[in-house]
Order: C-alpha cells, then structure tokens, then sequence
C-alpha cells in the first residue's frame, strides 16, 4: 500500500501565495508551479478562505428585461412541453396495455394486428393526401 504525503502550508505561506496573486505578480497556474501546490482547488479554496476575492475569476451576465422576460417564457414552455411528453408516453403504455390484454383474450397475435393496423393507417393517410 502506497502512503500519501500530506503537505500542511503556513497561515503566512498561504497569505504571500494569495498577495502575490492579487498584486499581479503571478497567475494562479504559476503560483503552483513555483511553490509546489497540488491540488486543482486548493489556491481557490484558500481565497475563499481568507477573503482574497480579486484571486477568484467573477463572471457577470449582464441581460436586458427582453432577455429575462424571453428565458422565462422559454422555460415555462419547456416545462410545459415535458409534460405534455409525460402524459404522451403514459397514453401510449396504457394504450399498448389495452392492446396486449385484448389480443391475449381473443387469442390474436399481438404482431400481426399492430401490422394490419399500420397498414391501415397508411391507407387513411394516402387517401387524405390524395383528397
């Protein structure tokens, strides 16, 4: 079994690492290479720590009221649109359901008769187009 170093930094260590950063000196990524840091968070974990905010990239999304208003709609109608799905696919269960205890009970082959119906179906189709 392989042991693991677990390395502890200075409060102080931590401090100048976060200084250095915020002053311009350098980047998280070179902060790392120069003194060893492992670990993908660990910098970030330390700002978030002491409160080195200008260490931590912000991301700001500036939108209109149109924009708002439009991600809104866009999303009641995405939640509406799931459940119209939701009820689809229970429809369709209950109608194959339906479908398989009939056949069951009249002795018929489940296949053949989805085959006749699809036929049949096609037919009303092509006669609509025609018309």
């Amino acid at each position: 079994m392989k042991t693991r170093r677990l390395i502890r930094y200075s409060e102080a260590f931590k401090q100048q690492v976060l200084n250095e950063i915020e002053q311009g000196y350098l980047t998280i990524s070179e902060a790392k290479r120069k003194y060893g840091i492992a670990g993908g968070g660990t910098i970030h974990h330390w700002a978030r720590k002491y409160g080195s905010f200008g260490v931590i990239q912000k991301v700001i999304k500036v939108e209109t009221p149109n924009e708002r208003d439009r991600l809104k709609e866009l999303e009641a109608e995405n939640k509406k649109l799931k459940l119209m799905i939701a009820e689809l696919v229970l429809d369709r269960k209950i109608a194959e359901s339906t479908l398989e205890v009939m056949c069951e009970q009249r002795g018929w082959d489940i296949e053949e008769v989805k085959k006749k119906a699809g036929m049949l179906l096609q037919e009303r189709q092509s006669k609509k187009g025609k018309q």
